[in-house]
């Protein structure tokens, strides 16, 4: 089971990925169901983790612009279990894409409130 929190609205995981000498970075990503990738990291993040390069990429993003990307191999935990996985580099925050999710239930909601914490924040994500 993999947990997260709602913050301004998002669904967020935090997880770890891993780069191939050992680097390993824990970031927090969006939940994008429109997204049919798997991870996107920031240039800075793919920089220093040593990422490998892969392929280039093409894809269409919300506004229906079309965008080109390198791809890069890495590496990350989920759900306690190392997971090799193709992440695409995009300059913005960190979006977990459909086909990491693929498999597991739909993201749910618990409702309650937590102790001391903003009511905007106050929802706990849980994807089964």
């Amino acid at each position: 089971m993999i947990t997260g929190a709602v913050k301004d609205l998002e669904a967020r995981i935090r997880l770890k990925v891993r780069g191939p000498r050992g680097s390993e970075r824990e970031i927090e990503a969006v939940i994008d169901t429109g997204f049919t990738g798997w991870l996107t990291l920031p240039p800075m993040v793919v920089a220093s983790l040593g990422l490998p390069w892969h392929s280039y990429g093409r894809g269409i993003l919300a506004d229906r612009s079309e965008s080109t990307f390198d791809i890069y191999d890495a590496a990350v935990v989920w759900d306690r279990r190392v997971r090799r996985l193709l992440i695409e580099d995009v300059d913005a925050e960190p979006l977990i894409g459909m086909a990491l999710l693929e498999g597991y239930e739909s993201p749910r909601r618990d409702f309650r409130r937590r102790k001391g914490r903003d009511p905007t924040t106050a929802a706990s994500v849980t994807v089964a």
